[in-house]
């Protein structure tokens, strides 16, 4: 039996060079077998170029590409993997069971046909469709399900939700959960960076060829974003606290980083939230309306592409 922990992809100092240009610079990392990864980044980040590499349509210019221990252009890797492109080619006289039942025949163990079909949400009446006559999001799940024609290992989601409405989106994830609930292994692409923080067990952000974070969704946010604990004070009546107190008491809390008042709300930005709340009721601030927030995986992603320009402003 494998180890559930196997590493099914693995890159070891990776570069990619084009006209000269660095477009991955020296990029390591391994990935678990049964796992969702999501891999995100802006245009340019080196992702797309870090994905072609894993599905054999480019040679590193340094260092190494494993899938399942071999090369990703060996015929026995290439049968263990499915993509989801964002463009799908289909001949379109053809109608949708014919397109499936067509990719299905390159693969020596595939899916059942009736199986692809549940998975990718397809009725009979849609599979009777001719593929001319399909809808964007009708292309999309049928991207999806000749993805699984030969019941991989290991599946590639290149922004696999463009076009489908939240209903649709909802029901792919639920179904890209489950099979990695069967031990299928995930990488996937997106901008809708809330999918990658509801979905992905781990997040690796790209930006200018390197890895700028990798962690999961909470680590990465954590990591990248404040935390900050926010109240009304009610002030009047209360002789003892002024703004100038409740200033002072805040910023002599160990990392406390800023403490504003803004529209009648003071807002305190710290490492430690459950500092400032012990704070609050050791000197008896007549606080209300307590809220505790902490930052999303997009601010993150701003904040990380921010602190890269400045750095570069600098140098």
């Amino acid at each position: 039996m494998e180890d559930i922990m196997e590493n099914i992809v693995e890159l070891q100092h990776v570069s990619k060079l084009y006209a000269g240009k660095t477009a991955v610079d020296d990029v390591s990392f391994n990935i678990p077998r049964g796992t969702v990864t999501a891999v995100l980044g802006p245009n340019g980040a080196g992702k797309t170029t870090v994905i072609s590499m894993m599905l054999g349509l480019r040679e590193p210019s340094q260092g190494s590409v494993k899938i399942f221990g071999q090369s990703p252009k060996d015929a026995q890797v290439k049968r263990r993997i499915g993509a989801m492109l964002q463009e799908v080619s289909v001949i379109d006289g053809l109608k949708v069971h014919e397109v499936m039942s067509m990719i299905r025949t390159y693969y020596p163990n595939p899916l059942k046909l009736s199986e692809m079909a549940e998975l990718a949400g397809f009725t009979p009446e849609e599979m009777n469709q001719r593929a001319s006559k399909m809808s964007g999001g009708q292309k999309r799940r049928l991207g999806f399900a000749l993805a699984l024609a030969g019941d991989p290992d290991l599946l590639f989601f290149d922004e696999p939700t463009v076009g489908l409405d939240s209903t649709a989106r909802r029901a792919f994830w639920q179904q890209a959960r489950a099979l990695a609930g069967r031990g299928k292994t995930i990488l996937f692409s997106t901008h809708y960076l809330e999918e990658a923080e509801t979905t992905a067990d781990r997040i690796l952000l790209f930006n200018k060829g390197k890895i700028a974070a990798d962690g999961t969704p909470d680590e990465i946010v954590s990591k990248l974003t404040s935390r900050s604990v926010s109240f009304i004070a009610d002030l009047k009546g209360d002789a003892s606290y002024g703004a100038g107190e409740i200033n002072h008491r805040m910023r002599a809390i160990p990392g406390v980083h800023d403490c504003k008042e803004q529209d009648g709300r003071w807002i305190v930005t710290a490492d430690n939230t459950d500092s400032v709340l012990a704070a609050i009721f050791r000197h008896n601030i007549p606080a209300r309306d307590i809220r505790t927030e902490q930052g999303r995986l997009d601010d993150a992603f701003e904040l990380m592409i921010a602190g890269n320009e400045e750095k570069e402003a600098v140098s």
